[in-house]
């Protein structure tokens, strides 16, 4: 694809005019972070001298940019800050008089003790919305505990989950809760900031990860064990949803290469059980009804893989669109990554842009700023803020409203 250079003046997008004060690190922060920027957010994070550790979190073109620090730290400036120091601690604190969010995931006593808790900043911005997010709930006797992705999914439920499929505790390979957790946070600044505008009210966020993580799975793996009392299928246990944890779903192998068939309704299965010559397959008691179509899901998934070898890939796909059947090619990593547009780093030359999870029509976000070099915007952010503070001053000064 083409090769596009990075312009200041791109759609602001919805965001634009919110200031954000960034005290994240490796994925689930930075992830919510760059939500908020994409969306036009103005946001300046904090990074200790050596930078944050997804700059080093696998190979990239540069010793400050790896390939997931290239996108997750895209529309960001970056301001180097020795929390630790009296200098760096003030420097923080008047930012955080011209912020109108901080997002923060350290652990509360660490934020407590470097004065960067919310009822510290709350006293330097009356209207601050503060988002907390830690590994556990912090009325919860987990509080303080160190937490990471693969911590919190063996403690939401994913581990079982796995085992429930596979036969043994795993997994997932993804950084599955931080980025749930990520879109947990930006979802719940924006709702804060819609609040704000209405009210003129700030207020704290906190996002547990183990709490979060276990309501996104519970959406439809808290199944029957919801009620009281418990209900479910045949000898299944009450919690977790049937069909999913079915170890047949799963792709299948065609006679040239992979697909995903997934005829989810009755109808679907009784056309491709019938293209496929099974007898009778309009009157399988199977699926006479959704219902019995989700309880016998094993089955089924176990009879489309034996007749998916019947055709090709391209094939079953013209099938499946002239049918109405949900199905698709199986897309490999690389596929994903070359579908992604390429842009120009001043620093690097040519990168690949990840899409923004959201599209607005009247106010398109954009990729304003490349992923910064540690510390690469600190003078400019501390001049910006002499020059904030200089212009308040006279405001007040003259007695207009601040």
């Amino acid at each position: 694809m083409l090769a596009a250079a990075h312009q200041r003046d791109r759609s602001p997008g919805p965001l634009d005019g919110v200031r954000v004060l960034d005290l994240t690190r490796v994925i689930m922060g930075p992830l919510a972070t760059q939500i908020l920027a994409d969306q036009g957010a103005d946001v300046i994070m904090i990074e200790a001298t050596g930078g944050d550790t997804n700059r080093v979190m696998g190979p990239g073109p540069h010793p400050e940019l790896s390939g997931i620090a290239l996108n997750l730290l895209r529309n960001k400036r970056s301001a180097v800050l020795d929390l630790k120091t009296e200098a760096g601690l003030a420097a923080a604190h008047r930012l955080v008089a011209t912020c109108d969010v901080v997002v923060a995931t350290m652990r509360p006593h660490v934020l407590v003790r470097l004065g960067l808790d919310y009822e510290t900043l709350v006293g330097l911005r009356p209207d601050l919305v503060y988002c907390q997010a830690q590994g556990f709930p912090m009325d919860g006797p987990r509080a303080d505990e160190p937490a990471y992705d693969d911590i919190i999914q063996a403690a939401s439920g994913i581990s079982d989950m796995m085992e429930r499929v596979w036969g043994q505790p795993a997994l997932l390979p993804t950084i599955f809760t931080d980025k749930v957790c990520g879109l947990a946070i930006a979802q719940a600044v924006t709702a804060a900031l819609f609040h704000r505008q209405r009210t003129g009210e700030g207020q704290h966020i906190e996002v547990a990860m183990q709490e979060t993580t276990a309501a996104f799975m519970l959406a439809e793996h808290g199944s029957g064990a919801i009620s009281e009392p418990p209900v479910s299928f045949d000898d299944a246990p009450a919690a977790g949803y049937p069909r999913v944890l079915s170890a047949e779903r799963r792709p299948h192998p065609t006679r040239d290469g992979q697909i995903h068939l997934f005829p989810y309704l009755p109808k679907h299965y009784a056309a491709i059980f019938g293209e496929a010559g099974i007898p009778d397959a309009a009157d399988d008691p199977r699926y006479v009804d959704q219902r019995a179509a989700l309880r016998n899901s094993d089955s089924l998934y176990r009879d489309i893989r034996a007749i998916a070898p019947l055709h090709t890939t391209d094939e079953w796909l013209a099938y499946c669109g002239e049918s109405g059947i949900p199905a698709t090619r199986v897309a490999t990593l690389q596929d994903l990554v070359d579908d992604l547009p390429v842009m120009q780093h001043p620093e690097i030359g040519g990168y690949r842009v990840i899409p923004q999870l959201a599209r607005f029509s009247q106010t398109p976000g954009s990729v304003r700023r490349p992923a910064p070099l540690i510390g690469e915007h600190t003078d400019e952010v501390l001049h910006e803020l002499d020059q904030l503070e200089r212009a308040y001053r006279t405001t007040r000064a003259e007695g207009q409203p601040g």
